[in-house]
């Protein structure tokens, strides 16, 4: 998939927000940072490429989005998952769990 720029309201970092969300989804909610940047890389390559110089940053800025998404409480504490794990808020196996 393609991103279409022409959306102004729409930034990278908007990208890597659901990039994150579809990556996690996509393994029943919780992965290590590095499948989920695989995912990402692996989905979105050519979407990176044309993010300019984002292309040269994507790895630190899509840790910047799990931190936004945590602070939106979309993905859980970094206290509440284990160590190089990030993991959606709200996922099917963990209903009813903090």
């Amino acid at each position: 998939m393609v991103v279409r720029h022409e959306d102004p309201l729409r930034t990278p970092d908007d990208h890597l927000e659901d990039w994150v969300v579809e990556a996690l989804s996509e393994r029943r909610g919780s992965a290590t940072i590095i499948e989920v940047c695989r995912s990402v890389w692996d989905r979105h390559e050519g979407d990176l490429r044309s993010f300019g110089d984002v292309f040269y940053t994507w790895q630190y800025d899509i840790r910047w989005a799990a931190h936004r998404l945590r602070r939106r409480e979309v993905l859980r504490s970094a206290s509440l998952s284990p160590s190089g794990m990030w993991e959606l808020a709200f996922r099917p196996d963990m209903e009813g769990k903090p």
